[in-house]
């Protein structure tokens, strides 16, 4: 199961006042409604989300936390096995989780090892770097990388991106 990121919005201080309390409830229930489509896991621990088995499904799918069916398409999933070899495709879990939070200049894929970093970095065609469990890229960036990964990466809304 993925962690839901809206626990991540930081505790009620005890010297907040009543509004700032308010603000952070609404922000934690419009983060769970948002983030409502994500899929309930990556499959991390399973083998059927990761892509090597994902490619030979005649459906290529995961189930989402709402009921839904998140489909992936044949062709990204080929374009992202041409470009890591079989035990990289094995490890890859999909889809590969885009982190928006406040700064809307600067997003950050979620990154548990290194062949999300291989694979963002053959993408972007540039060196790229995790740190903290996250790659940061910039508007332009994330444009670019969603043309090539539409189905293969969704976003994750977050009350701030981890630096």
């Amino acid at each position: 199961m993925l962690k839901p990121l809206q626990d991540e919005v930081p505790p009620v201080q005890s010297g907040q006042s009543p509004y700032e309390k308010m603000l952070q409830d609404c922000l934690r229930g419009e983060l769970r409604v948002v983030n409502a489509g994500l899929p309930q896991s990556q499959k991390r621990q399973s083998k059927e989300n990761k892509l090597f088995y994902l490619l030979n499904e005649k459906y290529p799918h995961v189930v989402c936390n709402d009921g839904s069916t998140h489909l992936f398409k044949k062709s990204e999933l080929e374009y992202l096995a041409s470009m890591i070899d079989t035990d990289e495709q094995k490890a890859l879990p999909l889809p590969m989780l885009i982190e928006l939070g406040a700064n809307q200049a600067e997003a950050a894929i979620i990154c548990e090892g290194k062949v999300e970093e291989k694979v963002i970095s053959k993408a972007l065609n540039m060196p790229v770097t995790c740190e903290e469990r996250r790659i940061r890229i910039y508007k332009p960036q994330l444009a670019l990388l969603r043309r090539k990964f539409k189905t293969t990466t969704v976003y994750v809304f977050s009350p701030k991106i981890v630096a």
